[in-house]
């Protein structure tokens, strides 16, 4: 079990994380910002037909996405506590918390798509908001990073 003094040191392991976090969230505040500010010139709109094709491959991704993140999150978690090898719990961690983002940052992707194919901002912000709630369900966790380094430690023990 990790001491008081011991967890707040491991806090500040966590600033990285929460960097990528940052940074994956000011893409996503980057791509509405775009599509408002030259939405006319970037749109190349495909027929209907083809663009409610494409968005609805494109929400059924996105729904695949989230159970998918969450299964190899789950993985990546029980490696970074069972893995063999040297490598810092906190670099294991911030991988962990990267393939997350970027597994739901594809999702605000797709409405930066889906608005340059012609769709209007509604879809835009459908597929935005939904890859903001997803960086918020898979967001670094302390609690995690703390059992990483509790099973890393009783296995150098044992």
């Amino acid at each position: 079990m990790l001491g008081r003094v011991e967890r707040e040191q491991s806090k500040s392991d966590l600033i990285l994380p929460w960097m990528v976090v940052v940074m994956m969230l000011v893409m996503l505040v980057a791509y509405v910002v775009v599509c408002h500010l030259f939405g006319e010139q970037l749109q190349q709109p495909l027929p209907q037909n083809q663009r409610e094709l494409i968005r609805t491959i494109l929400y059924a991704i996105a729904i695949v996405a989230f159970p998918l993140t969450n299964l190899i999150r789950h993985i990546q978690l029980r490696l970074n506590q069972t893995m063999p090898g040297d490598t810092p719990s906190k670099s294991r961690y911030l991988l962990t918390v990267t393939v997350s983002m970027v597994l739901i940052e594809s999702v605000g992707i797709f409405g930066f798509i889906m608005f340059i194919l012609g769709d209007d901002f509604n879809t835009l912000y459908i597929f935005t908001g939904l890859s903001a709630l997803g960086m918020f369900l898979y967001r670094p966790k302390p609690d995690e990073y703390y059992d990483i380094i509790e099973a890393r430690n009783a296995r150098k023990h044992e």
